[in-house]
């Protein structure tokens, strides 16, 4: 199998989207599960920029990688600076990295009214660059920026300019489709073209999605020869973001027949997708390809029913060779195919009869607002009350919310529970940051006495959703809450005209779902 090399700069590109900045302690948390994921080269930020990148620089140093090479990314030098004398040339040494990478012009617009200097100018300083940190000992990458629409334009000019830092002795010529304007066509014509140019050279690609073709840009110039491919974890980055690792690297090892990362580490992948979205704190994109959520996610009845017969029908791929999972989704468009899916885990799969009225409570229940996609700790209570199975682990007497606001502006909100478990009574007040909050302590509160378990499980995540909008502010209100224990994580929903009384509904079944599901394992 050939190799790619992959080269991530979710530290450096990543960094530059909007509403995404790293501490230093979230750069070296996510550079060490890159490593450990297998990845070949870890930009670890612009050099020159501030001293948080070189902070960066010098902790990694201190720390053993097992795999990855560490690059220090920079410009050339200025065109009215030697190389000795250039400050991002210093820089990068500073950063003692084994590897750097520079950016060079390779469109001549942009050397002239941009760079603002003369064509075989921009052509010395490349190769001078080059050539200054090769002598240094370090391994060169150059990053031919623009190089795709600069070949369009002015197809010898941009290879001069390649040919250069080659004749200087780069190590690597990654092509940069910066703007990201390209179709993947383009890129396989210009990067076999540079192949034949330079047949001796090593080359990558880097893409910007602009056109939303960074990743299929990507493939198409491994197909024409380049062996590295620059991208961000998630496709994270600038404007529309860089081309996605995640997704060139499973089509890159299942795809494609190229050796990556290896698929002992593939798995991993959707667990790698999902920590850089942690860290980043923003939430995961539901319908990435291959890693999201909803990637293998089947709603529509029919396709159900052909995947419970044969898991090829519907799905390109196993989910779990990149450690994602296959999930049957519920709804008033389901068929019993889906419930019965759903049922397999309860070994009920084969009860049709009982498919058939579990499907009938949640279409009406979804003709209510209820929805149970992302609430499978509800739809599991649910198939127990079909059951006749279902068993409340309190019975609730009554609730108060009170919110007060006093001269001095604090806002003070407060609780009371009242409920009965095994003939005895609690009544319990508590103070809240709000009323779900205020509820939630109240409630647990009450109940931990008689189950200490209850100690284990978080509230995570809070949603609120209008139903029927057109109400005003008489609508339903859906509200998910996402909870967690140390094993597992679920969701559960509640709806009503009142949000406190939709919150309690869904914070109740949150509760007993974290009851039953310990007590089903303690019968196991």
């Amino acid at each position: 199998m050939d190799r790619v090399t992959i080269y991530d700069t979710t530290l450096r590109d990543g960094m530059q989207a909007e509403g995404i900045s790293f501490s230093l302690a979230d750069k070296l948390l996510i550079a060490h599960r890159l490593d450990d994921f297998g990845i070949d080269y870890i930009e670890g930020g612009y050099a020159v920029a501030n001293p948080k990148e070189m902070e960066f620089f010098q902790q990694i140093r201190q720390r053993k990688l097992r795999h990855a090479r560490i690059a220090a990314f920079g410009n050339t030098r200025r065109a009215d600076l030697t190389v000795e004398a250039d400050p991002s040339l210093a820089a990068i040494l500073q950063c003692q990295a084994p590897a750097a990478t520079l950016v060079g012009k390779t469109w001549d617009m942009h050397v002239t009214e941009v760079l603002r200097c003369s064509l075989d100018g921009n052509v010395l300083l490349c190769a001078e660059s080059v050539a200054y940190l090769k002598k240094k000992g370090l391994e060169v990458i150059f990053d031919a920026e623009h190089f795709f629409d600069g070949y369009k334009r002015n197809p010898a000019y941009s290879l001069k300019v390649i040919a250069a830092a080659a004749e200087a002795g780069v190590d690597v010529i990654a092509l940069c489709e910066t703007n990201g304007g390209c179709l993947p066509q383009e890129v396989y014509e210009i990067t076999t073209a540079v192949r034949k140019a330079l047949p001796g050279a090593a080359i990558g690609i880097h893409c910007h999605n602009d056109s939303d073709c960074a990743v299929a840009n990507s493939l198409a110039a491994v197909c024409a020869g380049a062996r590295q491919v620059q991208g961000t974890i998630n496709g994270i980055g600038e404007r529309t973001g860089n081309a996605n690792l995640c997704s060139i690297i499973a089509n890159l090892e299942l795809k494609a027949g190229y050796a990556t990362v290896g698929p002992e580490k593939l798995p991993h992948l959707t667990e790698l997708s999902r920590f850089v979205f942690e860290v980043a704190n923003i939430s995961p994109v539901m319908n990435l390809p291959f890693v999201g959520a909803s990637a293998f996610a089947h709603k529509a009845g029919l396709h159900v029913n052909a995947l419970r017969k044969n898991k090829s029908t519907y799905e390109h791929i196993d989910p779990s060779t990149v450690g994602n999972e296959r999930r049957f989704l519920i709804s008033e468009l389901s068929g019993q195919s889906n419930v019965l899916a759903k049922l397999e885990r309860h070994k009920l799969h084969e009860d049709k009869a009982l498919a058939k009225k579990i499907l009938a409570m949640v279409q009406e229940l979804e003709n209510e607002g209820y929805q149970f996609e992302a609430a499978e700790g509800s739809f599991d209570l649910l198939v127990k009350k079909a059951l006749g199975t279902y068993r409340s682990g309190f019975v609730l007497e009554k609730y108060h919310v009170n919110v007060e606001r006093n001269g001095g502006g604090r806002i003070v909100t407060e609780a009371t529970v009242k409920l009965t478990v095994d003939g005895k009574t609690q009544h319990v007040v508590s103070e809240g940051d709000g009323p779900v909050n205020a509820l939630d302590s109240a409630l647990r509160k009450s109940l931990e006495g008689f189950y200490p378990n209850l100690c284990d499980m978080h509230l995570i995540d809070y949603k609120v959703r209008v139903v029927n909008a057109r109400e005003g502010t008489a609508a339903r209100v859906r509200v998910i809450i996402e909870s967690r224990d140390k094993d597992d994580l679920w969701g559960t929903v509640g709806v009503s005209e009142n949000v406190i009384d939709a919150s309690w509904k869904a914070l109740v079944d949150s509760v007993e779902y974290k009851l039953l599901k310990d007590a089903d394992a303690k019968k196991s």
